[in-house]
């Protein structure tokens, strides 16, 4: 459960189980909204997945040429977006050596 969420209902005195339908499903649009954090890591997983998915379609022999055209594009899309995470954390590390070394002289 969400820290703020928890408070309200600790404070209300309320627990899951006493919520009327109308409060529940307010709580539970709630708790989506808060527990649905968008992050590097979420991203490069939904990327990873999203890959993942085309590739499993590429093996359909049936697929017609725009749609494989189509599978492709988006497959080199997801596959930018990771390269430039990748390449961020590169830059970083090697920027983090750099100002090491400048630290030791």
């Amino acid at each position: 459960m969400n820290p703020i969420l928890e408070d309200l209902m600790r404070k209300r005195g309320l627990t899951l189980e006493s919520l009327s339908p109308s409060e529940r499903v307010d709580y539970e649009r709630w708790e989506s909204i808060l527990e649905n954090e968008v992050t590097v890591k979420t991203i490069k997983d939904f990327c990873e997945n999203q890959k993942l998915k085309i590739e499993a379609k590429w093996a359909n022999l049936d697929n017609k040429t725009i749609k494989n055209e189509r599978l492709i594009i988006m497959h080199t899309v997801y596959s930018a977006l990771l390269k430039a995470f990748r390449s961020n954390k590169k830059i970083r590390k090697e920027t983090e050596a750099y100002l090491l070394t400048l630290l030791k002289e």
